[in-house]
């Protein structure tokens, strides 16, 4: 009998959404022509990092009810 490696979750669910994909793509599609923008209603600077742009991403997908997994407290 071999001994399986599980992860943390059962069944083999997907984590994320389709939803969230999208919405994670087409923020990566703004921040490659430069129109991301960061802070309340997307006054603040350009986004330059890819690890912004995804956040924002995951952000937009939470606000239109995307499966999206709770933030962790960091």
């Amino acid at each position: 009998m071999a001994a399986t490696k599980s992860s943390g979750r059962k069944s083999g669910g997907r984590k994320y959404g389709q939803a969230a994909s999208k919405s994670v793509k087409s923020a990566m599609h703004r921040k490659k022509s430069g129109t991301l923008r960061s802070g309340k209603g997307g006054k603040g600077g350009k986004v330059k990092s890819r690890k912004q742009a995804i956040a924002i991403g995951l952000s937009e997908a939470r606000k239109k009810g995307a499966k999206v997994p709770r933030k962790e407290a960091a």
